[in-house]
């Protein structure tokens, strides 16, 4: 019998089938999981160019309609104006300016209802926020222009595949407790103070006056660095080492006994960052002592420095059951650190994808779920407020919306999904795609209310890959003799 779907967007995502059988699926499962990580953006700064032309109108946004794009195109909060509202200016991608990310900022931003229980995020706060670097006026309030078609990479995979409405990252902090819960679900030393609702809090910090030009995270890390913690109830009076041990997403995916084992990458610019989540987990790093590199076999077989490598690895039918790709600063979006080259280096991963024709029998294209998102807010403004979790989690959880877009030939053009997502949505992904037991780490993968499964139909023909336009090819980043850089300068 033939089956007749129709998608409808309201609140959820509905998919309404008619028909007694259900359509036989084209693959049971994604072969690959590629999840590309650039760098602290929210949905109003980077995506304002969904909501004018070429690739939509004013109607094409809503911050109350559901169908549409929540993207907030002006009367942004600011309780410092007269009016209690400001109107956002634009800015260049590569900006020569950096607003503070920590766990501060959040709480500026946040401006808090304040009261018992879990008190409401008012977004009105962002004006409170550091700006450091030639600063413009009103640095926080923000939106980045799309000069020369700049983001116009991004903007075609928003609106040729899958948005999400709500995706938030799980942390209320900066780039190394992110990385940490987008590896392995929590930023928690151990899964005992994860259940106790400690987590590290913020980047790097060093004992030593003055601190060093540049410190190293993880376990490789010089015996002075700590990391601040953060516990209830809202206590960040301690601090430890920057090297933890409990499980990861990537000990979940080598512990299968199968036929055909389950394989990760973790591809970086550089060992001992901030972004390098791999290097902070005593059983895989296996560091040879404070200040010396990470000797671990799970280390030497999985962890790339060299982020280009993934499009070699495409090239070569070598790419893994799942990825996580990290940029390098060039390439990162990161304020005051980039040259503009992110958009084309997400398109050329994509197209890499897309374009093969050759592994797997039928090409890549065909079983492979891309998962594109951002690892903070970055410091700028957006209106949405996040779901703060009950104790003792919810003095670290959530943060801020940050974009995520998905990619895939059973995901249909223009997809909008409005179910509220965070990392740990990316993991239980994972562990869906993969029958890997659901919330298997126990950590934000548990505390996920779903798998981001309703943005892909895998009972319809793949669709037909074309090539998404971009300054800059996979040529370019192939042979780019730049010295790669950290995402961004911070520590």
């Amino acid at each position: 019998m033939k089956i007749l779907c129709r998608t409808r967007m309201l609140n959820v995502l509905l998919v309404i089938c008619f028909g007694a059988v259900a359509a036989q699926a084209q693959i049971s499962n994604f072969k690959h999981v590629v999840v590309i990580v650039q760098e602290n953006r929210t949905p109003d700064n980077l995506f304002q160019g969904l909501c004018s032309p070429p690739f939509g109108t004013a109607a094409s946004c809503s911050t109350t309609d559901p169908t549409k794009y929540d993207i907030q195109t002006g009367g942004w909060l600011d309780k410092t104006s007269m009016t209690g509202k400001t109107q956002p200016k634009g800015v260049a991608l590569a900006n020569a300016y950096d607003l503070s990310h920590a766990h501060t900022a959040f709480t500026a931003m946040c401006d808090s209802t304040g009261g018992p229980g879990f008190p409401a995020c008012q977004m009105d706060g962002a004006a409170g926020i550091k700006c450091n670097g030639t600063c413009l006026s009103q640095p926080q309030f923000r939106f980045v222009t799309n000069t020369n078609g700049i983001l116009n990479p991004y903007l075609e995979l928003a609106t040729q595949y899958g948005w999400a409405n709500f995706m938030f990252q799980t942390n209320q902090g900066p780039s190394f407790p992110a990385h940490q819960f987008l590896f392995g679900g929590t930023s928690a030393p151990s899964a005992d103070e994860d259940t106790k609702g400690i987590f590290a809090a913020e980047n790097m910090s060093s004992t030593l006056n003055p601190p060093p030009p540049h410190l190293v995270a993880g376990c490789t890390a010089d015996s002075t660095t700590r990391v601040k913690l953060i516990m209830p109830p809202d206590d960040e009076s301690q601090s430890v080492y920057p090297c933890f041990e409990h499980q990861t997403m990537a000990d979940l995916l080598t512990s299968t006994t199968t036929n055909n084992p389950l394989t990760w990458r973790y591809y970086t610019p550089g060992p001992g960052s901030i972004w390098t989540a791999p290097n902070a987990i005593q059983h895989i790093c296996q560091s040879s002592g404070p200040g010396g590199t990470c000797t671990g076999q799970q280390w030497t077989d999985n962890v790339d420095t060299t982020p280009a490598d993934v499009l070699r690895d495409i090239g070569s039918c070598n790419l893994r059951s799942v990825s996580w790709v990290i940029p390098t600063g060039q390439n990162s979006d990161h304020a005051k650190s980039n040259d503009g080259g992110g958009p084309s280096w997400v398109a050329s991963i994509v197209n890499a994808i897309g374009t093969n024709t050759t592994c797997d029998t039928d090409g890549y294209w065909k079983d492979t779920a891309i998962l594109i998102t951002w690892d903070d807010w970055g410091g700028w403004y957006d209106h949405e407020p996040p779901t703060i979790l009950n104790e003792p989690q919810g003095d670290y959880q959530y943060g801020f919306r940050v974009p995520l877009l998905v990619v895939s030939a059973y995901t249909a053009p223009g997809l909008i999904n409005n179910h509220r997502h965070d990392f740990g949505s990316i993991l239980r992904f994972i562990e869906h795609n993969f029958s890997l037991p659901l919330g298997g780490l126990n950590f934000a993968d548990a505390r996920a209310t779903n798998d981001l499964t309703l943005f892909f139909d895998l009972s319809q023909p793949a669709r037909s890959f074309t090539n998404v336009s971009a300054a800059k090819s996979a040529k370019f980043f192939l042979k780019d003799k730049r010295k790669p850089t950290d995402p961004d300068d911070d520590q």
